[in-house]
């Protein structure tokens, strides 16, 4: 495995088998790369310092390919990990490709291709399961609608809730060690999807036989196209315990997904999510759900897969400097002697209370990311 200067060996990185794969195509320009093999994906970011990967099975496997294509990619897969040490963190299906889903997968008004979508996510599930993967993630990209006088919502989640029902039994009638999580994401393709933030992940779960079997992954571009802050929705899902998986690129706010390579946009934003994971210890994989930009060619996509691992060590650096600066700690130390109850309290009750030096905190933030202090 190639050595990135400065990497950290506790963190595991990860990246989506689809990101490397990406041909740089968008909705109004065709591809720029040659197709790269899933299976030298595999091998590709282990050899770049990655030591995991996700993937869609489809990308590993198209769809309709049959059972002895399958089980022969599966096993070379195998191989190249077992040679290689990297391993399969998450497995999914690309629900939102074909057109038999245009109208969604399990909130399809048609009762034939819901029983479609279960069935295929069902396969995929057996993939993830024969590639040791412990988490079996669904983006329902289709799940939503663009014309809110076709569904009611309420029969959309209702339709959602026995889907993901039916799933979790089917893990469990498999007796597969495998999680399932929801990754949200407020619209594209579909104009507005049910699940939309973390909020709604979360609430939804709640609704669902066995809540505690499912989890919730964050990706940051889906957070800043709501207008979120992405630091606080990966907060919200890890004080519930439901933090399952994390997918960091980089967004600008209120546009379509643009997946952009992480730390391309809104430092700050990657700053305070490196931070809040990086602080609490969360112990799953840095996973990179980005794409290597239009103009980069085949040989560029390595450079893309170490220049995110480089981002997110930077940025843990830049945590530590935070975290260690003694004016920083000086005037966190400050704020936090205001939390402790006084004497004085009552008699102060209306007043408009201490003047916070948050100035200050927010200037030395742009100072140490900057490189400058």
């Amino acid at each position: 495995m190639a050595r990135i200067p400065g990497r950290a060996a506790a963190r595991l990185y990860s990246f989506g088998l689809w990101t490397v794969m990406n041909r740089g195509a968008d909705p109004f320009g065709a591809p720029t790369r040659a197709a790269l093999d899933p299976l030298d994906a595999i091998s590709g970011l282990a050899a770049h310092g990655a030591g995991a990967f996700e993937l869609h099975a489809e990308d590993l496997i198209p769809a309709d390919s049959p059972a002895v294509e399958r089980d022969r990619l599966i096993a070379e897969a195998r191989r190249r990990m077992t040679d290689t040490g990297i391993v399969c963190d998450a497995c999914g299906s690309s629900m939102f490709w074909e057109p038999v889903f245009k109208d969604g997968g399990m909130v399809s008004n048609e009762a034939r291709v819901r029983r479609l979508a279960v069935a295929r996510y069902q396969a995929a599930i057996d993939v993830g399961h024969l590639l040791g993967a412990p988490l079996f993630n669904i983006w329902g990209g289709r799940d939503g609608a663009e014309v809110d006088a076709s569904r009611s919502p309420i029969d959309a989640l209702k339709r959602l809730r026995d889907g993901f029902n039916e799933l979790d039994a089917y893990i469990a009638r498999q007796s597969y060690t495998m999680r399932l999580s929801i990754e949200p994401k407020p619209n594209e393709p579909r104009g507005d999807l049910y699940i939309s933030t973390a909020g709604h992940a979360l609430a939804f779960i709640a609704t669902l036989d066995h809540p505690e079997h499912v989890g919730v992954v964050l990706e940051l571009a889906h957070a800043a196209m709501a207008g979120l802050n992405p630091a606080h929705e990966v907060a919200h899902t890890l004080y519930a315990g439901k933090l399952d998986g994390i997918h960091l690129n980089a967004q600008r706010a209120l546009r379509f997904d643009q997946d952009l390579r992480f730390g391309g946009a809104n430092l700050k934003d990657a700053f305070f999510v490196v931070k809040l994971l990086e602080d609490e210890r969360w112990p799953g994989p840095r996973t990179f759900d980005a794409h290597p930009y239009r103009t980069t060619d085949e040989k560029g996509i390595w450079g893309f897969v170490e220049g995110c691992i480089r981002a997110y060590e930077v940025l843990a650096d830049k945590v530590q400097q935070f975290n260690q600066d003694a004016e920083v700690r000086q005037l966190l130390a400050e704020i936090k002697r205001w939390d402790a109850p006084s004497e004085s309290d009552e008699r102060r009750g209306t007043s408009p209370g201490p003047i916070f030096a948050y100035e200050r905190l927010d200037h030395l933030v742009f100072e140490i990311l900057m490189g400058t202090r």
